[in-house]
């Protein structure tokens, strides 16, 4: 999936606008969640631990880092991830896209001193997302129920399969030794839950049901992603209305 600028708002608008509507028309009963008890549980166990460790530690984070290092540490991440995106194309067959990620790996790699500096971006190389959970949805597997994990959040037996998948072939995991390899990994979390800190303020304002807001979102985003930026939403406000005229409550997506 290409990352740029109006997708990424356009993305957010939808997630935000679906989101919230979903709050107030979703029935408590909804067919994608049925082991809600559960994951609300969870979801508490991860806001609490947000709440008092993750979000002070990335407003630290955030407070003492220069922005050009912030930008650069997130660049060499992004860059490294860019492996699996790669490893991703080609199983979804996409060749174009491919070879664009594959060159903008290799430059950020090389002219851009281990990926810490994005010149494949100021070449007009465009940065995707791809993993190995759109892998398997492009391929038709089912991203079976809604489940909050412990430590990781929202996700699919589908999602979690694609984490461990993607985890184990992200070079950081297995040419690291043991502590340097956790401290790395502490490095990313801290400096991705930073960059996150202005969407955790969005969810936190606009949700009336905080957990419904994240769930609906989480399917939003993966729908999103999946469909290269561009899902059947027109079908899925259509089956909204008809469900609403025949008196029912639309459910969004699958």
């Amino acid at each position: 999936m290409k990352i740029t600028p109006n997708s990424c708002r356009i993305a957010l608008v939808s997630g935000l606008i679906i989101a919230v509507t979903g709050c107030a028309s979703t029935p408590k009963n909804d067919p994608r969640d049925p082991w809600e008890g559960w994951n609300r549980e969870v979801q508490s166990f991860n806001d609490g631990l947000d709440d008092y460790f993750m979000k002070p530690v990335a407003k630290g984070y955030q407070w003492i880092t220069p922005d050009f290092v912030d930008r650069g540490v997130s660049n060499f991440f992004s860059n490294v991830d860019d492996i699996g995106v790669v490893l991703n194309d080609v199983l979804q067959g996409k060749l174009l896209q491919t070879s664009q990620d594959t060159g903008r790996l290799l430059v950020n790699t090389s002219l851009g001193i281990g990926g810490f500096v994005d010149v494949a971006s100021a070449i007009d190389l465009p940065k995707h997302e791809e993993d190995l959970d759109q892998t398997l949805g492009y391929w038709g597997v089912p991203s079976g129920p809604y489940v909050v994990l412990p430590l990781i959040g929202p996700s699919t037996p589908r999602g979690a399969f694609g984490l461990a998948g993607d985890t184990a072939a992200n070079p950081l995991n297995w040419i690291t030794p043991g502590a340097i390899g956790f401290g790395t990994g502490t490095v990313k979390t801290v400096d991705f839950r930073a960059d996150l800190l202005s969407a955790t303020k969005i969810a936190d304002e606009a949700s009336v049901d905080r957990y419904e807001f994240i769930r609906n979102a989480y399917f939003q985003q993966r729908n999103y992603k999946i469909h290269d930026g561009n899902p059947p939403i027109e079908d899925d406000i259509e089956k909204q209305m008809d469900e609403l005229e025949a008196g029912g409550n639309g459910n969004g997506l699958k």
